[in-house]
């Protein structure tokens, strides 16, 4: 089924739905064969295709983050190709975990109840008026010096460990 829409649109909402669209925005604007080039250190539900792994990725950011948000600043398009330059912001008020290439539980930051505020570039290919793949680049080092984790305390240190402790237990059961 071809969607008629605008592809600066389309790939507008599909950023922003991550943050604080519903599960029917999310579907509204991503394709059945979407790839996220990101997912690579997210949960498993996260690595798969479609509007299911987008959201099992709004899903995981949400979990670690509350008031996130991407705000554009500057979009650009060219053929299926949609590039936009935003901020991402929000606080940390859950544990962010992150995995391995075998989808284990890699690292575990604890909550810092901290705010932060990054820019990222994010690049969406669209097919039939919907995003089938993406990928960004973003400042994950400004993110963690904003979060307290870089560098991290001997506190910060132990409070990560335990968090990362509790999060294996939860995986296991």
């Amino acid at each position: 089924m071809t969607h008629m829409s605008d592809p600066v649109s389309t790939a507008v909402r599909a950023m922003t739905a991550i943050g604080s669209g519903t599960r029917a925005d999310v579907e509204a604007v991503t394709h059945p064969d979407n790839v996220n080039r990101e997912a690579i250190n997210e949960p498993p539900a996260c690595r798969g295709r479609g509007p299911d792994a987008t959201w099992a990725t709004a899903i995981w950011l949400r979990a670690a983050f509350s008031n996130l948000r991407h705000t554009p600043h500057d979009v650009v398009a060219d053929g299926d190709l949609v590039v936009i330059h935003a901020t991402m912001s929000g606080k940390q008020t859950g544990p962010f975990v992150t995995y391995d290439e075998k989808a284990r539980i890699a690292q575990v930051f604890a909550p810092t109840g901290r705010d932060f505020a990054v820019t990222q570039t994010h690049w969406f290919r669209l097919r039939d008026g919907l995003c089938i793949e993406h990928w960004a680049n973003r400042d994950d080092l400004g993110m963690g010096q904003q979060l307290g984790w870089v560098p991290p305390t001997p506190l910060y240190l132990l409070r990560c460990a335990r968090a990362k402790r509790t999060a294996l237990r939860a995986e296991r059961t």
